[in-house]
């Protein structure tokens, strides 16, 4: 009774390798590279969109930072020119495509105009702080 139960199993497992029943067919992996295809299609788009707004933030940052420093240094007696080198330092710890512009020679007129060109497919927006702006 043994015997005819395992030659049973045994044909069943031969007939099981013949037909193919295990695995993915090329149709089930066609579809999953498919729909892979579709969701990095909808993600790329969405996270381009993240690292321009990251740069955006950055750079109006950067420029209320340099904005805050060229005012301090301007009431401290600092010319134009220490206060547009303490401003480039700043934007030099943030990004080294950030472009900053101190203009104003007195605390209540400084503006600190900042832009960042970190390449063409970033929107590259100017952004102004100050009192002086």
């Amino acid at each position: 009774m043994v015997t005819v139960r395992n030659y049973i199993e045994a044909a069943k497992r031969r007939k099981k390798e013949e037909t193919g029943e295990e695995g993915f067919s090329l149709i089930e992996l066609i579809i999953v590279v498919v729909i892979l295809g579709i969701l990095v299609a909808i993600a790329l788009p969405i996270f381009a969109n993240i690292q321009a707004t990251a740069v955006d933030g950055a750079t109006q940052a950067a420029t209320k930072n340099a904005a805050t420093t060229a005012t301090a240094d301007i009431a401290q007696g600092k010319t134009l020119a220490q206060a547009q080198t303490d401003a480039d330092s700043i934007a030099g710890k943030t990004s080294g495509t950030l472009t900053i512009t101190i203009s104003g020679t007195t605390p209540a007129g400084v503006c600190a105009a900042g832009v960042d060109t970190k390449g063409s497919k970033y929107v590259t927006t100017a952004y102004q702080s100050g009192p002086g702006c």
